[in-house]
């Protein structure tokens, strides 16, 4: 099923017993934040959150925990919310063969309801907001789709860039950006710069469920967002275009704000409890003037806790960081079987792989490193025999505890880059990455004493199925 705005998909999350309804008033802080991190720490099931009886705003309405279980996320690819995460993975790389399809322009959208421009534009007229963490520095908008162009080819489609981005709210018509180096946005910044220009976007706040699965994904520099979006919907992306800047933005989006981030201008942002689990410090970072906001009557307003994990960040940005580095690693080694990206935004990986030669895992794991996420992010990566999922966490441990010896199989990469998030780089943006390759040796690579290896029995997969059908029946 494929969901044309954020609304549809909460009326799918409450038929499947996945929205709870918080009735109760509550205060705005800390209330909010301090319920959505409850979510991420009553199991894989958590339901997405719903407030609209806040106290000092009126006629809020509130959504957390949209995507914060795997039942959840499962829901938003349009699958049974108990389909285990393994299949969901294998689901979203399959839907990912699909690629490209067409988004489907429409006219009418719902955030068209609305308009706020010029000396007019206050963003706290639209938006409750509240903070997320007690030592943040401000108001985030952290779930937001953040549009934005090459300004050397800003007629490329593919070239348009929707990205997830922290957003710090410092006045009622400035935002102040934080775009990571490696990111699209930072790259369209930069040659806006060069050209001594401002940089239009959109920001678009409440949008459909896989817009915001893919405004977090590792993609190559000229696939469209969209594109993605529809081959994972199975059905075009429905998009319209915004009035003042003439993006393409979701069609569904509960709120649009447009504008520009301002040339060479910079301000501090910060501190954020960042999705590493500790807080990122402020820093200068560039500067954005609104200048229209359109929304929807009553809009929804989505935002998205993050701290130490687990929380919806990490259901949000698990799958659409596995698949794209699996594929991207499996076009020059087929010899890969999967890749779980799941810890950490994929600070660490590990990857499921058939050897073609000794030293192969560890060339696979350097080709990790050096993908468009892996510049940025991929620390630490661990290696695995093709027959160890790397999905099952004790496996990894038993392939770590009997396959590594570091007298060759741990590899220090000095001085590489990594986003300037991660708390150990030192400076920050710089920090050394480790290969572990907790494969077993195959020729040339005579090292160790590994004798046959005991295999599951034949049968066993069919008794996983039985016996799964047996505890589900009792």
């Amino acid at each position: 099923m494929a969901y044309d705005d954020l609304r549809a998909f909460l009326q799918e999350l409450d038929t499947n017993g996945q929205l709870l309804h918080i009735t109760d008033e509550v205060a705005p802080e800390p209330d909010l934040a301090a319920a959505a991190n409850a979510a991420g720490r009553i199991g894989e099931g958590a339901p997405a959150l719903y407030f609209d009886n806040v106290t000092g705003f009126t006629d809020a309405r509130i959504a957390l925990n949209v995507h914060g279980s795997w039942r959840n996320h499962a829901l938003a690819l349009g699958l049974p919310a108990d389909t285990p995460l393994r299949e969901q993975v294998e689901e979203f790389a399959r839907r990912w063969d699909a690629f490209p399809v067409a988004p489907e322009r429409r006219s009418d959208a719902p955030w068209s309801q609305n308009t706020l421009q010029g000396d007019d534009v206050d963003l706290f007229k639209v938006l409750p907001l509240f903070r997320l963490n007690d030592g943040d520095g401000g108001f985030y908008l952290d779930k937001a789709a953040v549009v934005s162009r090459d300004p050397e080819d800003p007629g490329n489609f593919g070239k348009q860039n929707v990205g997830v981005y922290r957003i710090e709210v410092i006045a009622a018509d400035r935002l102040a950006v934080q775009p990571v180096p490696a990111h699209d946005v930072a790259l369209h910044l930069r040659r806006a710069e060069e050209r001594g220009e401002d940089l239009p976007i959109a920001i678009t706040l409440g949008n459909d469920p896989v817009i915001s699965i893919v405004a977090g994904m590792p993609m190559a520099y000229d696939q469209s967002e969209y594109e993605m979006a529809g081959a994972l919907r199975g059905a075009p992306a429905p998009i319209a275009t915004a009035p003042l800047t003439g993006f393409d933005v979701p069609w569904g989006s509960e709120v649009v704000i447009e504008g520009v981030i301002k040339g060479r201008e910079r301000q501090i942002e910060g501190p954020f409890g960042e999705f590493t689990g500790h807080y990122s410090g402020g820093r200068r970072m560039p500067v954005i003037r609104v200048d229209r906001i359109s929304y929807r009557t009553d809009p929804v307003f989505e935002s998205l806790y993050l701290g130490m994990p687990t929380t919806e960040i990490d259901y949000l940005v698990g799958p659409n960081t596995c698949v794209p580095l699996l594929k991207q690693l499996r076009a020059e080694f087929p010899e890969v079987q999967a890749v779980n990206a799941m810890s950490t935004h994929g600070l660490l990986l590990v990857i499921s792989t058939a050897k073609r030669y000794g030293g192969f895992a560890k060339a696979v794991a350097m080709r990790a490193m050096t993908t468009p996420h892996g510049l940025g992010y991929a620390k630490t990566v661990i290696v695995v025999d093709e027959d160890v999922d790397p999905f099952d966490l004790p496996q990894v441990m038993w392939a770590l505890s009997t396959k590594v010896n570091p007298a060759g199989d741990i590899v220090n990469l000095p001085n590489l880059s990594v986003m300037e998030l991660d708390p150990g780089s030192q400076p920050p943006g710089i920090t050394n990455k480790l290969i572990i390759d907790a494969t077993t040796p195959v020729a040339p690579d005579d090292r160790g004493h590994f004798s046959t290896p005991v295999k599951d029995l034949p049968e066993t997969k069919e008794w996983i199925g039985r016996l799964q059908r047996l505890i589900a029946a009792r």
